[in-house]
């Protein structure tokens, strides 16, 4: 299976671009996977270039996991970390995905400055 850039994954996000769109779109047509820094970049830039707020992001992300031909590394983390990310009002979503990454591997609590993050089931303030 092919793998997609973040920049391939924002055109098909929002879509601004028709030509660089309809070669994301062809080079998708019959499956890819994102990887979870593709993630945490595209996350990122919507947010910051875009400015879409965390109710979108975790939109997005169910996009994602749902999408048909799209497939996510780690799908179990995803959604996990999307669940976090939906349950808290402040917490970024790459943080949420952090915890949830420790916690597949067996290595939690994460430990934290963030007192943000230290909300999260999995995190601890230091």
């Amino acid at each position: 299976m092919r793998a997609v850039d973040t920049n391939v994954l924002v055109r098909l996000l929002v879509r601004d671009d028709p030509d660089q769109v309809a070669r994301a779109e062809a080079f998708v047509e019959h499956g890819a996977w994102i990887s979870l820094p593709v993630l945490v970049e595209t996350i990122w830039v919507l947010q910051s270039v875009y400015g879409l707020h965390r109710r979108r992001i975790g939109t997005v992300v169910g996009m994602l996991i749902d999408h048909e031909r799209l497939t996510l590394q780690d799908e179990d983390v995803v959604r996990r970390a999307r669940a976090a990310f939906s349950g808290t009002r402040s917490t970024g979503f790459s943080d949420c995905l952090v915890v949830e990454i420790a916690r597949k591997a067996g290595h939690l609590p994460v430990g934290t400055f963030d007192r943000k993050l230290s909300r999260v089931d999995g995190a601890h303030c230091l």
